[in-house]
């Protein structure tokens, strides 16, 4: 079956940064866009970024534009989001999410989904 899996988690001092690695199987990579979601506690999942299936298209969220940056590498099956000068309001679980829509924002529009990451930012 299809499957995402999200590492890269952690605990982290604000300023500070964090890579998030995404490792697909069971899909063909290259023809999904990908997104990264979090969901901080008692508040809904929310957008964070997406890359087209080539990597040349990517959109951000304004909460994390200028701080995070996501990649992908094909060869690898994995997509990336690297997250700097972390906030404390940036501690959520994050979620990779794949999907044939290009760069869809809304949750509803990605059909495979990972179990999550945590991340905490200290202040």
């Amino acid at each position: 079956q299809a499957q995402l899996v999200e590492s890269g988690g952690g605990l982290v001092q604000a300023g500070g940064s964090l890579r998030l690695s995404c490792a697909a199987s069971g899909l063909t990579f290259r023809s999904y866009s990908v997104a990264w979601f979090r969901q901080a506690p008692g508040k809904e999942r929310e957008f964070v970024a997406t890359i087209s299936w080539s990597g040349g298209r990517t959109y951000f969220a304004d909460s994390v534009k200028g701080r995070f940056t996501i990649s992908r590498d094909n060869a690898k099956n994995t997509v990336y989001l690297q997250m700097n000068s972390l906030k404390p309001e940036d501690t959520a679980v994050y979620y990779c999410a794949a999907g044939l829509e290009a760069m869809a924002t809304m949750q509803n529009r990605y059909i495979y989904w990972g179990q999550g990451t945590q991340v905490t930012v200290s202040s």
